[in-house]
C-alpha cells in the first residue's frame, strides 16, 4: 500500500512539474495547495518526499515556478519497519499457500468491481419499475464495466497505472468547436454558411498520455449531417 501510493503521489507530482514547466501553473500559492491535495489524497506517503516550489533563478522558457522533490531517508526508514507482516488465517489446510492467497486477491477485485458498479458505473437502477429495464440498465452497466477494465489494462501496458477516472478527466478537457464561414459562389451571390468541426491540439501533459497509448487525434471531426450526405 506505501508503494502504490508512493508510485501515484510522484506521478501527480509529475503532473504538477509538467504545469509549471509549461507556464499553465504561475501562482505559487495555487501549486502549493495542489501538494497540499496530493499529499491528502495520498496520505501514506505523504512525508514520501521534501517537497519545494520556488520560482527560477533563470527564465526557462514559459516556466515561471520550479516543482523540485527528493526523497525523505526518514520515511523510507519508517515505512520499512511499520509495514509488518500480513497474515491470512483459514481453515483449508490442504490447499497451496499460494492458490490460497491467489483467490483472496480475486476477492478483492471482486470487491473493487462492485465499488466502480455502485460509483463511477451508478448501476443501481432504482428509478425502474420495470423487469426488463432493471435487466437493460444492468446489461448496459456490465458493458462499461467491460470498457473500464479493457482501459485500465490499456493504460498498464503503455505505463500509466490502472486509474481510469484520472485519464478520463485529464482528456475530457480536449474540447472541439465549430468554425463557421460564409461564402459566396459565382452561380449563387447568396451566403452560403461552410461549418468545420475542430478539435482543440491537446497540451504537453495531455500529448504524452495519447503516445502512450498510442492514439492520434484528428484535426477535424465530421458531423452527423456531413455523414448522411456520404
Amino acid at each position: 500500500m506505501h508503494e502504490r501510493a508512493l508510485e501515484r503521489l510522484e506521478a501527480g507530482l509529475k503532473k504538477l512539474q509538467a504545469a509549471a514547466e509549461s507556464g499553465r501553473l504561475k501562482d505559487e500559492r495555487q501549486a502549493y495547495e495542489r501538494v497540499g491535495r496530493l499529499r491528502e489524497k495520498y496520505w501514506r506517503a505523504s512525508g514520501a518526499f521534501d517537497i519545494q516550489i520556488q520560482k527560477p533563478k533563470q527564465p526557462a522558457g514559459k516556466a515561471q515556478l520550479q516543482a523540485s522533490w527528493k526523497r525523505n531517508a526518514r520515511w523510507s526508514e519508517w515505512a520499512a519497519i511499520s509495514e509488518g507482516c500480513y497474515l491470512l488465517r483459514t481453515n483449508l489446510t490442504a490447499t497451496d499457500p499460494a492458490t490460497l492467497w491467489k483467490r483472496y486477491i480475486q476477492l478483492t477485485d471482486a470487491e473493487w468491481a462492485f465499488r466502480i458498479a455502485k460509483d463511477e458505473l451508478e448501476i443501481r437502477p432504482i428509478w425502474h419499475q420495470r423487469e426488463d429495464r432493471v435487466k437493460a440498465h444492468i446489461l448496459v452497466c456490465f458493458l462499461a464495466y467491460v470498457l473500464w477494465k479493457t482501459l485500465a489494462q490499456w493504460m498498464r501496458r503503455g505505463g500509466l497505472g490502472d486509474a481510469p477516472r484520472t485519464l478520463l478527466q485529464e482528456i475530457a478537457k480536449i474540447k472541439s468547436g465549430d468554425v463557421v464561414l460564409m461564402a459566396k459562389t459565382k452561380e449563387d451571390t447568396s451566403n452560403r454558411m461552410i461549418r468545420l468541426r475542430c478539435v482543440t491540439a491537446p497540451d504537453e501533459a495531455q500529448q504524452v498520455l495519447l503516445n502512450r497509448l498510442g492514439l492520434t487525434l484528428p484535426r477535424r471531426l465530421r458531423r452527423i449531417d456531413e455523414i448522411l450526405q456520404m
